[in-house]
């Protein structure tokens, strides 16, 4: 499961540019939105570089071993 905290978004775009499927950004302020809460399986090493490169943190994974 993919969280992430609006709050702390700084709409640096990083997690758009490497999981667009997954996020996006609004566009009055850039702040990032989640378009999928449980991506599936293929775009996860996305999602977890996205929340690698995100500079401030706002991007959680979950990962519930099956």
């Amino acid at each position: 499961m993919v969280t992430v905290d609006q709050d702390r978004c700084c709409a640096s775009g990083q997690c758009v540019l490497v999981a667009p499927e997954v996020f996006d950004q609004r566009e009055e302020d850039g702040i990032v939105v989640l378009l999928v809460a449980e991506p599936e399986s293929g775009l996860l090493p996305r999602v977890r570089e996205a929340a690698t490169l995100c500079p401030a943190a706002a991007i959680v994974l979950e990962e519930v071993a099956s």
